[in-house]
């Protein structure tokens, strides 16, 4: 992996951690546990409906093992959760961004709410049905956890880079310069995936992600207008 994209996440990490991202990280963060939070508050009174016992232990045992289902599907949710809740800062943290890394450039611009809100959807859709596939391959011995990790390392790259992409080219261009600089956008995307398996600090990865890709985006776009420099 290139020292730039490890200086990359380096700084990006800071930005995490630094004044103009608090505001962002505490709204980021505390909307994404909301969301967990009503939707198994929800996902719980659904469940108890359907359950009727006069056995004080067996109520209490239902009630363990629907607590525990419960618990591993918000962990599932966490990454799609995240996603989505990142498509209401990413146009913030972005421009934070740019204007550090390129002050004199011109500045991105937001994409429609629309086409945001469409990409956002469709990505955790996706997100989810990756995850379970690879939920399903942690069994399979030797291949479980690579699995988990490309397959985060893919989503997540793929996202974050076609956003921070998205605020200075169509969805299409977007879309079109990921598949040319595939391999770079994965391996920022290792880096995401390995930020979004750290426990609580995972809740920071829409801040993280898209401050690292929007400096891989602003790097990439320098190497196509540049490559003999670059």
């Amino acid at each position: 992996m290139r020292r730039d994209m490890l200086q990359d996440a380096y700084d990006s990490l800071h930005d995490v951690f630094s004044p103009p991202f608090r505001g962002v990280m505490v709204k980021s963060v505390a909307l994404s546990i909301a969301v967990l939070a009503l939707g198994g508050f929800a996902l719980d009174k659904f469940a108890l409906h359907f359950v009727t016992t006069s056995h004080g232990w067996l109520a209490a045992a239902i009630t363990v093992a629907i607590g525990l289902g419960l618990l591993a599907g918000l962990v599932l949710l966490a990454a799609p959760t995240t996603s989505l809740v990142a498509s209401f800062f990413v146009d913030e943290i972005a421009a934070i961004v740019e204007r550090e890394v390129d002050p004199t450039g011109a500045p991105g611009r937001a994409a429609p709410l629309w086409e945001a809100t469409i990409a956002a959807l469709r990505f955790a859709a996706l997100t989810l049905i990756v995850m379970l596939a690879a939920l399903a391959l942690l069994f399979v011995p030797g291949i479980g956890f690579a699995a988990w990790f490309g397959a985060n390392a893919y989503l997540l790259g793929r996202e974050y880079f076609e956003l921070a992409a998205m605020r200075f080219r169509s969805a299409d261009e977007a879309r079109a310069m990921r598949r040319y600089f595939a391999l770079p956008v994965f391996l920022a995307g290792l880096i995401v995936a390995g930020f979004v398996s750290v426990p609580l600090l995972n809740l920071a990865t829409p801040l993280f992600a898209t401050a690292l890709m929007a400096r891989l985006h602003k790097r990439l776009e320098r190497r196509a207008l540049a490559p003999s420099r670059i």
